[in-house]
């Protein structure tokens, strides 16, 4: 058996016989992976606090041919506000499981790991609106994957002006004379545009500094949502768990 040391986030937590754990951890360089943690349930284990939901740790992991286990974990960041605030947990399992969805194995998941540990920050240590963190993820989770739309002209005429409608169907904004014939096109205010580009070309740690309006923030949610929904082909809902 081989022995690595990854950085990761625990992303899903199963029971498995009396005290031990199958863990699925998001790493940078390895993708998605699933790992047992045998005796990690038990009271004075050292693995307790570090197979935890959402924990961000150091891991020393044996690598058999189709498997990996647990030997050690050191704890980097538990996001313990989001632990104790429903709300915040809400949120926060809302978009892991965007996460799991979008990650397998043997992937860089370098860029996708940094967007999810900068959210669930933001979701744990600001009191920023969990709806606008919730859709800034969107749209950049959509933009690693691929799916960046294009806000620069019209996907139609490439007119320059009067962008004020957003196309799910075409990807990208439309003028208003092109969206006339497109009546699942949305509604689209300047300065959600200008966050719409922000959100695509700012430093993946400032992708979350700026402010809406609360026009502007229903538009971002509504259009995140629905262009999340297409692209992904998935309803994702926001269940509350209680």
């Amino acid at each position: 058996m081989k022995q690595i040391k990854v950085n990761g986030i625990i992303i899903a937590e199963n029971n498995m016989g009396d005290f031990d754990k199958m863990l699925t951890i998001l790493t940078p360089n390895l993708g998605k992976i699933g790992c047992s943690a045998k005796g990690s349930r038990r009271p004075k284990s050292l693995l307790l606090s570090g197979t935890q939901f959402l924990c961000f740790g150091e891991y020393m992991l044996f690598k058999g041919s189709d498997t990996y286990t647990m030997n050690s974990c050191e704890t980097i960041e538990m996001f313990y506000n989001i632990r104790t605030d429903l709300d915040k947990l809400t949120y926060a399992s809302y978009i892991t499981k965007i996460i799991n969805d979008v990650t397998t194995e043997n992937q860089n998941s370098f860029n996708t790991l940094k967007l999810f540990l900068n959210t669930l920050y933001m979701i744990s240590e600001t009191d920023k609106d969990l709806d606008f963190i919730t859709s800034v993820f969107k749209m950049r989770i959509l933009k690693i994957l691929g799916f960046a739309p294009n806000l620069t002209e019209c996907t139609n005429c490439k007119s320059k002006e009067n962008l004020n409608f957003f196309s799910i169907k075409d990807n990208g904004v439309k003028c208003v004379n092109c969206a006339k014939s497109d009546t699942g096109a949305l509604k689209l205010s300047d300065p959600t545009r200008n966050a719409l580009l922000y959100i695509m070309k700012a430093d993946p740690k400032k992708i979350f500094s700026f402010e809406l309006s609360e026009n502007c923030k229903k538009e971002l949610e509504l259009i995140s949502s629905i262009y999340l929904n297409e692209k992904l082909e998935k309803e994702y809902k926001l269940e509350k768990l209680l």
